[in-house]
């Protein structure tokens, strides 16, 4: 009887020894010799649903062809097309508008309008010109003065003339010439004494008047200018007033001729003067001197407008 305790008791004790060891935590420094059945379950994966090839078809967005309409004529060589289809495109890829002369000065005062920029900015001009004659020939550049109908400057440009006739002196001084004389002045304009916007001249002082060639250079008188002459009140008052511009890089004028804040007549008269005068150096016998015209203020983009809405009919024509 007392050995069947025993036994029951035992089996306890160890059942009990069993049950510490399998709810307790373990630790890396106690080795377990029980072996512990730990019952373990698997869970089959979700499989994943194919997507059909006709619903990713649907939704993909279909990318639509710009279509141009240029059946008519010839696409230009280089371009996309002749006209953009979108208000906002890139330039190189279509040809330029050409404005009219009025038209693109009104978008020169809307640009100052819309951007806030000075009411009182330069007016500028930048315009090509053909200067090619026959047998490999071109027409020299040259410089010339214009009188403005319409002038934008405040200042009156000071005049300096030359000659010995004290009759003319008095003429020169009393039509608002700055300096008059003969060669007692060449010395001071050397020396940086005496300096003028423009130099006229008579034509008995020219051959005095050679030490300067190289002090004055542009500036030197030339009867081409109409620097040079008799009639000294024509020429102050041409000089005075004027405006002068000069071919650039072998064909390029590029010249101020109106502040922004004038009425658009008076531009387009300014304009058409200097164009004019521009057109009067075309050598005889040639096709058009002005191959293309660009006008633009201080601020704004380059607007190409067309020259033969401001230039005077040929003589050709009026006759006809």
């Amino acid at each position: 009887m007392a050995t069947c305790a025993r036994t029951a008791w035992k089996v306890l004790a160890g059942c009990q020894r069993q049950l510490l060891r399998t709810s307790c935590p373990s630790h890396t420094g106690i080795s377990h010799s029980a072996p512990r059945n730990i019952p373990v379950r698997t869970f089959a994966a979700v499989r994943a649903q194919k997507k059909d090839k006709k619903e990713e078809s649907e939704k993909e967005v279909k990318k639509e062809k710009r279509v141009i309409d240029d059946k008519d004529r010839h696409k230009p060589f280089g371009k996309t097309a002749w006209v953009p289809v979108d208000d906002v495109y890139i330039m190189r890829y279509y040809p330029r508008t050409i404005y009219s002369a009025a038209d693109a000065t009104d978008m020169l005062k809307k640009f100052q309008a819309l951007d806030f920029t000075p009411h009182n900015q330069p007016v500028y001009i930048d315009v090509k010109l053909d200067m090619k004659l026959e047998k490999k020939r071109k027409v020299d550049p040259f410089v010339s003065t214009v009188h403005l109908p319409h002038p934008f400057k405040t200042e009156m440009n000071k005049v300096l003339v030359f000659t010995e006739d004290s009759n003319q002196a008095k003429v020169a001084q009393e039509n608002g010439a700055a300096f008059a004389g003969g060669v007692e002045l060449i010395q001071p304009i050397l020396d940086d004494e005496i300096s003028a916007d423009f130099y006229v001249a008579a034509p008995d002082m020219l051959p005095k008047l050679v030490p300067l060639k190289n002090k004055l250079r542009k500036k030197f008188p030339k009867s081409k200018r109409g620097s040079v002459g008799i009639n000294i009140p024509k020429m102050l008052e041409l000089f005075k007033t004027g405006h002068e511009y000069m071919v650039e890089n072998e064909c390029y004028v590029r010249t101020q001729i109106a502040t922004l804040n004038m009425p658009s007549e008076h531009i387009l008269a300014n304009l058409k003067a200097v164009l004019a005068d521009v057109c009067s150096h075309r050598p005889a016998n040639t096709g058009p001197f002005i191959e293309r015209a660009i006008i633009a203020s201080h601020t704004s983009e380059a607007l190409w407008f067309n020259s033969q809405d401001v230039l005077p009919e040929p003589a050709e024509d009026k006759k006809e």
